[in-house]
């Protein structure tokens, strides 16, 4: 269980994130929602400690977490997948994925048989180049890279950014596949639609405030436009 308790979060003198409180249940799909620049990667990136919070605790596991650094919490089984995919250029499709075995042990170091099966493609081209993969097979390989480690929490931003629809729903298919292996996701993302089909529970965000939480069975789309888009 991953628990955020009123959070704040600042740049400097400029504010991201205000007393943002949210819960990850284990196995289900967490999805926060709102337009650019509202502080949803401000709060990925909080969650894996790639920046400290200023006010408020986060507990994993039932542990606070809040002043651990990155590599300490990807010990602890918590994987960041990244906008932009971040993948390395000059290394091959499988170096790509192998370089996901950092918090692991050496003898722990070996490609999970579920990652191929996830994605096929990428067994298929794993001696290839990794930018001559597509837009959406690199996507990919960022999610398959972030679940080298088996994680038990998988957080990603925007992983439908600059696809096209055909792809999205190839890279979302297998997000319940995860989920059904008992790994809980994180998952940011502005496209509402897509959002909505996979979550499990729903947070909007707008101005670095939570506006509307709730599972989606119980969430109007008119409750959703306006705690989105403000009106």
């Amino acid at each position: 269980m991953l628990d955020v308790n009123a959070i704040d979060l600042h740049y400097g003198a400029a504010q991201a994130l205000r007393t943002v409180s949210l819960r990850a249940e284990p196995g289900k799909v967490t999805c926060v929602l709102g337009r650019n620049g509202v502080g949803k990667t401000s709060l990925l990136d909080a969650l894996a400690g790639q920046h400290s919070v200023t006010r408020g605790t986060i507990t994993w596991e039932g542990q606070d977490i809040t002043a651990l650094r990155p590599p300490e919490r990807a010990r602890r089984g918590i994987s960041y997948v990244p906008q932009g995919r971040e993948i390395f250029p000059l290394l091959t499709v499988e170096e790509n994925l192998r370089t996901g075995f950092a918090p692991l042990k050496r003898d722990e170091r070996s490609i999970p048989a579920d990652v191929y099966a996830l994605f096929p493609i990428l067994r298929e081209r794993r001696s290839q180049a990794a930018p001559t993969l597509s837009g959406g097979q690199q996507q990919m390989a960022a999610i398959g890279r972030a679940l080298m480690s088996n994680p038990r929490i998988l957080l990603c931003d925007e992983i439908s950014l600059g696809l096209a629809p055909i792809i999205i729903a190839d890279v979302y298919a297998a997000l319940p596949q995860i989920k059904a292996e008992g790994t809980s996701v994180v998952l940011v993302e502005q496209d509402i639609v897509q959002a909505m089909k996979v979550a499990d529970r729903v947070y909007c965000f707008q101005e670095g405030r939570l506006s509307l939480t709730g599972r989606p069975r119980e969430l109007t789309r008119e409750a959703i436009h306006r705690a989105y888009f403000g009106s």
